[in-house]
């Protein structure tokens, strides 16, 4: 019988897995691919998440960038250099996610990888945990398997509220030129954008978008902006996948299992973040089973109150603006992206130094047609 058991070896997962097991605690992951294992994803980090750990991530780092540029139907360039402590990180996700798994064996965790869960069952007081491999005991269960994963489901959140994103993202090996710069392109793509991100041997390139709106040609347009860059999209292996939006105040957790990362719905509806906030979600997740586990009644309940309050809090502000900018994008980057504050701001909230509810106030102001 474990203390806990985590499903999915994503940052949420990981994170959670090496707090529980930092205090501890037993903790089993269960990750239905081997690791490593390629995930799809920009694979920019907030430095900010380093505070939440006491090792050194260097070798889990691909690249930094401390320059953002940004383009309207790549021309009318804006470029500018963080005024931040850290630069932002570059990170590939096999490696990362793998690195930080690694942390919590180190602390005591054990992996089962290659193992994918089939179902649950809720006996008494734990949790029985079916897989291709056997069933497994634990007395709480964090369901971190992302958007596409079934535990949230299987816990009984079946009506809450999912706004999903849609993305298409490529991995270009090239020699990589200025890679410290991280590239944001939005008039090509309706109601998102798309981004080019330096790693050290080759570009995560990809389009997104983030409030809905009629279908798009992802791979027409995600070909034309590769081919800005000198990059041949067609040559490379593409992958499309679902983002799990933040969309408003939900509850996070039932009896004994909670839900954290993707599972969560935590992704910041503005710039389509997600490792940041899924690692928060996992910090928190292990601190309310770690007070569960010593006989918090109310740790779990808390746990949602926490995440709604410290990270949705600001992501209602994200969602504001996200509905503003993308609808009226001409406008957005005229009057927001092209102010000579405006890439140094969004700078500093990847990097963690400010929050959207610090300068949304003003933002919005600036957006809203007429003033109205």
């Amino acid at each position: 019988m474990y203390d806990c058991i985590i499903v999915g070896a994503g940052p949420a997962g990981g994170t959670a897995a090496y707090h529980l097991a930092k205090q501890g605690r037993s903790v089993l992951i269960l990750e239905k691919q081997s690791l490593p294992r390629y995930k799809p994803c920009g694979g920019g980090v907030s430095p900010a998440i380093a505070e939440w750990f006491d090792f050194d991530f260097s070798p889990a780092i691909s690249i930094k960038a401390d320059t953002i540029r940004c383009t309207w139907k790549t021309g009318d360039p804006v470029e500018a250099k963080l005024e931040t402590p850290e630069p932002v990180w570059m990170v590939r996700r096999d490696v990362f996610d793998h690195f930080l798994v690694q942390q919590a064996q180190k602390q005591g965790a054990e992996l089962k990888d290659n193992t994918e869960v089939t179902g649950i069952e809720f006996k008494s007081d734990h949790w029985q945990v079916n897989t291709a491999n056997g069933p497994v005991m634990g007395r709480y269960l964090i369901a971190a398997d992302g958007a596409k994963g079934q535990m949230a489901k299987w816990l009984g959140f079946k009506e809450r509220k999912r706004r999903l994103a849609a993305a298409l993202e490529a991995e270009a090996p090239a020699k990589v030129e200025n890679g410290n710069i991280a590239h944001f392109e939005f008039g090509m793509v309706k109601n998102g954008y798309l981004w080019n991100f330096p790693k050290a041997d080759g570009y995560s390139i990809g389009v997104g978008t983030f409030i809905g709106g009629e279908p798009q040609d992802f791979k027409k347009i995600l070909d034309e902006y590769g081919n800005s860059f000198g990059l041949d999209i067609k040559t490379c292996q593409q992958y499309g996948h679902a983002i799990c939006l933040w969309n408003g105040e939900q509850k996070l957790h039932t009896e004994n299992a909670v839900l954290a990362g993707e599972a969560a719905c935590v992704v910041d509806p503005f710039t389509a973040e997600g490792i940041r906030p899924s690692i928060f979600s996992g910090l928190k997740a292990s601190e309310a089973i770690n007070k569960a586990l010593s006989g918090d009644i109310n740790a779990l309940e808390q746990y949602s109150d926490i995440i709604n309050a410290e990270w949705g809090g600001d992501m209602a502000w994200a969602q504001k603006l996200a509905g503003l900018f993308y609808r009226f994008p001409g406008v957005g980057y005229k009057v927001g992206v092209k102010r000579p504050s405006a890439p140094q701001i969004m700078g500093k909230i990847l990097c963690g130094q400010l929050r959207y509810g610090d300068v949304a106030g003003r933002a919005i102001r600036r957006l809203t047609p007429f003033g109205g």
